[in-house]
């Protein structure tokens, strides 16, 4: 089998090895230029939930809208709240009348030490009572924790929520990042802060990127590794969630 084999390549001569070359080219062409698909996400994202249950009072951002870092998005009808409060600033000046009172008699010998502690007591229970609802009514309104805008509103205005109900999906656009994932083999030359080129489907153009991060472990089965990258500027016309083709280029062995 052997001599017939190398008979065979004998017959066919050189020109046989240059074809068989030329079919091998092509293929590992096509390896180094598989296509990578990534998405644009935005750098921070959150959804927004009620704390308290209450009705929705005002939404002053639209969606679609700007806003800054501490600005409020939700307001709530606390009138409740606000009752229950000043109700538990009453019963804390009635504690610490009592409280008073009851040291002053102890100092006289009119009341037993008993009363005396009672009272120290209430006054306690009553001060925790009004931080208790202070914390409640600074539930009342919900600020923004980054700068960004608006996703979705999940409610209107004039909607009673219950606790844990999302009511404002929010996002930071400032810088859109990109994750994709790469070969392994790429890691002897991928490096945080190297340049390349994203394709935008929606768009049709191609937007400056930089790596950013590279992820911690190598997926064993398909041998590749997630990195993290962001566009490299502003551009007005891009969107969370477009996606498009990253074009990068090895460097040359």
């Amino acid at each position: 089998m052997k001599r017939l084999t190398l008979c065979l390549l004998a017959a066919l001569g050189s020109g046989a090895v240059q074809a068989l070359a030329v079919d091998v080219a092509p293929a590992r062409a096509g390896i180094e230029r598989q296509e990578i698909r990534a998405q644009l996400l935005p750098r921070q994202f959150t959804t927004l939930a009620a704390e308290i249950g209450a009705k929705v009072n005002k939404l002053p951002i639209p969606e679609g809208g700007a806003f800054k870092a501490g600005q409020a998005l939700v307001s709530f009808d606390c009138s409740v709240q606000q009752a229950m409060l000043q109700k538990a600033r009453a019963e804390l000046n009635a504690a610490e009348a009592t409280d008073k009172a009851n040291r002053r008699l102890a100092e006289l010998n009119s009341v037993g030490q008993l009363e005396v502690d009672l009272g120290r007591a209430g006054r306690q229970k009553a001060v925790a009572e009004v931080g208790a609802q202070q914390a409640v009514l600074a539930k009342c309104s919900i600020t923004a924790p980054f700068a960004g805008r608006v996703a979705e509103q999940k409610v209107r205005e004039q909607q009673y929520v219950q606790p844990g109900q999302p009511l404002l999906d929010i996002l930071d656009d400032s810088v859109l990042e990109l994750e994709f994932l790469v070969p392994s083999a790429w890691l002897v030359w991928l490096r945080p802060g190297q340049a390349f080129d994203v394709e935008i489907d929606e768009t049709g153009q191609r937007y400056p990127a930089r790596f950013e991060r590279i992820g911690a472990r190598v997926d064993p089965v398909s041998q590749s590794v997630k990195v993290a990258a962001a566009i490299d500027g502003r551009f007005p016309e891009l969107m969370a969630g477009m996606s498009g083709r990253v074009r990068v280029s090895p460097p040359s062995p």
